[in-house]
């Protein structure tokens, strides 16, 4: 292995309200839960956000800036960090300016709208999320990474058309047909780099760091640096939620120790860090990608498809009557309704729907305020609906 491509990704959704209709109450704030939003904003910003951050910025000027990793931050946080953590926004600030941390693009609300017919939705959302990542901090990204690393042909394609020179996605076996992750990939049908997360290596730190059942337990950075090290191929694609240090893996589990050893581990075995721009200058293409529309991928649970969202009834009605929305929406030339209803497309609201159990149930009711899937499903449906009531009573009056 000659280097190690460090990818996070940081998210927080506006949870809805449990909704009972309230006409004292309108716009935003009718739908969306902030005093719920700004507790677990300020949870995740002391247990994670602000301790790694620091502790990255402590790792780049430790290393010399040898130490390189890349990030998203969706514009759903990034809202978060105006309202309620100005320190959390200025932290990321601090990362952008060392030039050390490639911030990467991708929807502002951290949708699932990349899986309607149509892609102008998908493609303002990108272009909002890009608007917003040099007015808070001063960059504009040329990598691209789909909300949960969802990906196909023609999400590929949009990207490239939109200027990125580079897209992440899952590194499923059933994509790559016996050929390793760690190699540098084109699309199909366009000419856009395509980087692939190695799961193993990555849900190592991410899922498992802690598991005691392990034979492998503890993990250590120099027992994690030498399985890097013995991989094949040119790049190790390390890709995971941020949340991970300190909110996934509590300190307790010694995440953040482990962190702070992984650069002198895995650069004593003769392996630099690279960002995504940085790797895909560096290798050239050792193949290509070919995803069709109706087989999509992402880093979604065992299946890594769009079950996660799209997987029961419940889910797929819900997704429905939000997709159908949108043309009168957008009629009513409302900001406020407008912003509302893209809210409503984040995957979170659909994630907490999924009825898969065991391991991955645990995942989907992770930052839920809901009891159950169906309790999901129903309170969505519920302000959908008093919504979409509101959409149509807009129209009425502007029609009359």
């Amino acid at each position: 292995m000659r280097s190690v491509c460090f990818y996070f990704e940081l998210h927080q959704p506006h949870r809805l309200k449990w909704f009972w209709p309230d006409k004292r109450i309108s716009g935003f704030n009718r739908y969306f839960d902030n005093d719920i939003n700004k507790e677990i904003f300020r949870r995740v910003s002391e247990k994670c956000y602000l301790p790694a951050n620091q502790t990255i910025l402590e790792l780049i000027d430790n290393t010399s800036g040898e130490f390189r990793v890349s990030m998203s931050v969706t514009g759903t946080l990034l809202s978060q960090c105006e309202s309620w953590g100005g320190d959390v926004l200025e932290s990321f600030r601090d990362l952008a300016q060392t030039g050390c941390v490639e911030f990467i693009d991708e929807t502002y609300y951290h949708s699932i709208a990349a899986l309607f017919e149509s892609r102008q939705e998908f493609i303002e959302e990108v272009k909002e999320h890009r608007r917003v990542m040099s007015e808070l901090l001063g960059i504009t990204p040329e990598v691209f990474r789909n909300t949960e690393l969802m990906y196909n042909n023609t999400i590929a394609g949009a990207a490239a058309e939109m200027g990125y020179k580079a897209i992440l996605t899952e590194g499923i076996e059933r994509v790559l047909g016996g050929r390793s992750p760690n190699h540098v990939y084109k699309a199909k049908s366009s000419d856009i780099a395509v980087l692939l997360r190695n799961y193993k290596l990555s849900d190592d730190i991410g899922y498992r760091f802690s598991s005691q059942w392990r034979e492998e337990y503890p993990l250590t950075a120099g027992k994690w640096a030498d399985w890097v090290s013995q991989s094949s191929g040119e790049t190790a694609n390390i890709f995971m939620d941020y949340e991970t240090f300190g909110e996934h893996q509590w300190t307790d589990t010694g995440i953040f120790e482990f962190l702070r050893a992984v650069p002198g581990e895995v650069t004593d075995r003769g392996i630099s860090f690279l960002t995504p721009s940085q790797t895909i200058e560096k290798y050239s293409p050792a193949g290509e990608i070919d995803v069709g529309d109706f087989s999509t991928i992402s880093w979604a649970d065992i299946e890594r498809d769009t079950s996660a969202w799209l997987g029961n009834d419940m889910q797929r009605r819900c997704f429905e009557e939000a997709k159908l929305l949108e043309p009168y929406v957008k009629a009513t030339g409302d900001k406020e309704l407008i912003k509302i209803w893209k809210h409503l497309l984040t995957s979170d609201h659909y994630y907490y729907m999924s009825t898969k159990w065991l391991g991955d149930g645990d995942v989907h009711s992770y930052f839920s305020i809901h009891e159950s899937p169906y309790d999901a499903a129903v309170n969505f449906m519920a302000v959908m609906m008093d919504f979409k009531e509101k959409v149509f009573m807009e129209l009425k009056e502007q029609n009359k």
